[in-house]
């Protein structure tokens, strides 16, 4: 649809589009990089990882319940979680914590042995995504990386505007990359046509990086609390009592009963945790809509709970859907196109900055000149606003922008 521009907010868009895509640039091909490279997290760590997991099939097998309590001294905290095991030659993995402090230990089911421990603090991987994440600075890095990401929102948004073709420019206005009239409008017309074309996809992949972040993580986290819309509180069977005493049931009762539920992905028990603890089964996988939680009495077996993935509040389900394809996990189409979602974020990024070194006067920054008559209004103000509230981090910039910009006009007069 083409439709007549508003030529003075067009320039003013412009000129801030320039100066947050200058200031952000480099972080934005830093998270471009090293978030395709984190894509090739399980290709790297498989082989890596192989002589942990695999073992060789001699004899009989210990019990699960063996198995256990040979883990239990292995690990700095009890372990919370087992995986169930597909495959006669793969060791049985028992796991405590979580996040990067997530320890598994592996054994050997025919002969008790350790085969090894995995953390994923200890991989190269785990640096890409502290780079990516936090760009090696911790809680403030984590705030710089949330900076870009919310200004990332507005200049796509802007570059959509200042992009858009004119009437008379028509539709081929949306695929016209010149290549003949020099490096500087080649560069520019690729960064703004291909920018153009992945803009939907870099919004959902964007969308699907903000559930990490602190400031607007933890308000969407808030939202989900007081609107109801995250995990049931007993998804993870938090509250949930076993009731009775005496020995509990066996481990190997509830791995047979997890086999007899032919759940698709990853299966885990979850393990008691003390005398009130209860023995949980639940499935991993990326085809959410198919994962189920069941939570059971230790002592009795008794089912306390069963989730469906149709229990968990819709807030919590967008956002684990959008976290799940930010990280190319729905199969190989989806890991492929973030993929070319990497590349091509990169490339348009380089592009730009080709295309303003050609442009740049020397000895100046070249920033676009907004018009002085230009007044923002009540409509792009409260567009400003809104953003600001969605994403603090990046009202608090405006704020200071302004306040700036305020203190440069009054210096000017004064002057």
């Amino acid at each position: 649809m083409m439709f007549q521009k508003n030529q003075k907010l067009n320039q003013w868009l412009w000129k801030w589009h320039f100066i947050a895509g200058l200031i952000s640039l480099p972080f934005v091909i830093l998270l471009a990089i090293t978030g395709g490279i984190y894509l090739f997290k399980d290709a790297y760590e498989t082989p890596k990882q192989e002589h942990i997991k695999i073992v060789e099939v001699n004899g009989n097998a210990k019990s699960y319940q063996e198995q256990w309590d040979l883990a239990k001294p292995l690990l700095h905290k009890p372990p919370f979680s087992m995986v169930v095991s597909t495959e006669d030659d793969q060791a049985t993995q028992f796991t405590s914590g979580m996040f990067s402090h997530k320890n598994s230990v592996y054994i050997n089911p025919y002969s008790g042995e350790v085969t090894g421990k995995i953390s994923p603090k200890d991989s190269n991987m785990h640096n890409v995504r502290k780079l990516h994440g936090e760009l090696l600075l911790g809680k403030f890095g984590t705030k710089i990386v949330e900076l870009i990401a919310s200004w990332m929102f507005v200049l796509i948004i802007t570059g959509i505007y200042v992009f858009w073709p004119s009437k008379k420019q028509g539709l081929k206005g949306f695929f016209t990359i010149r290549f003949k009239q020099g490096k500087r409008i080649l560069f520019r017309d690729l960064h703004v046509v291909l920018g153009f074309w992945i803009s939907v996809l870099l919004l959902i992949t964007l969308a699907g990086g903000m559930p990490w972040t602190d400031v607007f993580g933890d308000n969407f986290k808030w939202v989900q609390k007081v609107t109801n819309t995250g995990f049931p509180k007993t998804w993870n069977a938090r509250g949930l009592k076993s009731q009775g005493e005496g020995t509990s049931i066996s481990l190997d009762d509830m791995v047979q009963l997890a086999k007899s539920m032919n759940l698709k992905g990853e299966v885990s028990i979850g393990l008691p945790k003390g005398e009130k603890g209860v023995f949980s089964i639940y499935n991993t996988t990326f085809d959410l809509k198919v994962q189920k939680r069941f939570h059971f009495n230790q002592y009795t077996g008794e089912q306390l709970v069963h989730h469906n993935w149709e229990d968990v509040g819709i807030l919590m389900r967008g956002r684990m859907w959008f976290m799940a394809f930010h990280q190319g996990q729905f199969g190989t189409w989806n890991w492929v196109l973030m993929i070319c979602v990497a590349l091509l974020l990169t490339f348009v990024s380089v592009a730009a900055l080709i295309s303003y070194l050609k442009r740049k006067p020397s000895g100046k920054w070249g920033v676009p000149k907004a018009p002085e008559s230009f007044k923002t209004g009540y409509v792009l103000v409260s567009l400003i606003v809104l953003l600001g509230i969605i994403f603090p981090l990046f009202g608090a910039s405006v704020l200071v922008i302004f306040l700036v910009e305020v203190f440069r006009k009054k210096k000017g007069i004064i002057v």
